[in-house]
């Protein structure tokens, strides 16, 4: 059976469950809305336009901030890997960073920024600069030797030997990275949306939210996972396993 018919009859099973749990044990819609009533918020959110609005928001923060992160995390983490105080000192703190969750920066965020856009970018910044970061290190600490001293030995060093060997050797953990940092992104950009003061997936959730409109909240939740799965499945699996060909890294059945 194809992935994708399992796929269905799971997800098809899914809301089979929802909708007879819903019935049998009576449960208000104020407290779990069913299938229907959902797929009917969605309906109306794509009429009226609103959908479509509120992805463009935050689509253009996440592009923002993401090519930021992206940037930032990839020069970090060279200058974490060539030199050693830096990763000794520096490096400690980031890895420090990494395990505190995006959303904790949001009441710093609005006191530097304000409650706007810029406080939105901030927090997907942080979200995803610091495990491109981390993989990026990652990569170029891990080259094989042996690329290096076969390179060596052809008279290629310096600037020259990282650009044409050691850069070209971490690219599978770049994308991997690039590929986190999205998903990173992803989360602190709805994390921060719950706050902001504009359009977008995150704001009409806290707005649904704040109104009891449970339909409309689990469909956006919905809109949220739905949008994840097809970027990291349709975009970022498919590079990474590409790369992964590419440099002989795939893994043998």
């Amino acid at each position: 059976m194809k992935l994708a018919i399992k796929r269905i009859i799971f997800y098809l099973l899914i809301f089979v469950i929802w909708e007879l749990a819903i019935k049998l044990f009576e449960i208000p819609a104020v407290i779990l809305p069913s299938p229907m009533d959902v797929l009917s918020s969605l309906k109306e959110s794509i009429n009226d336009g609103s959908l479509l609005k509120d992805l463009g928001a935050s689509f253009t923060r996440l592009v923002i901030g993401l090519i930021v992160a992206l940037l930032i995390g990839v020069l970090l983490g060279i200058f974490l890997a060539k030199v050693k105080t830096a990763d000794e000192t520096l490096g400690s703190l980031i890895i420090a960073l990494q395990s505190i969750p995006s959303i904790v920066w949001l009441p710093l965020a609005i006191m530097w920024f304000g409650l706007n856009e810029k406080s939105v970018i901030f927090i997907i910044v942080l979200g995803a600069a610091i495990v491109m970061t981390v993989n990026m290190r990652t990569g170029i600490k891990n080259v094989t030797p042996l690329y290096i001293k076969a390179a060596q030995t052809m008279g290629v060093g310096g600037v020259s030997l990282f650009i044409r060997v050691i850069l070209p050797a971490s690219i599978p953990y770049a994308v991997t990275g690039a590929r986190l940092a999205w998903a990173f992104a992803w989360r602190a950009l709805m994390a921060g949306e719950l706050l902001s003061a504009g359009p977008g997936l995150g704001y009409t959730l806290k707005y649904a939210s704040d109104f009891g409109r449970m339909d409309m909240v689990i469909a956006i939740m919905v809109v949220i996972g739905v949008i994840g799965v097809i970027v990291d499945v349709l975009i970022f699996q498919k590079i990474e396993q590409r790369v992964m060909d590419k440099w002989g890294l795939e893994q043998q059945a």
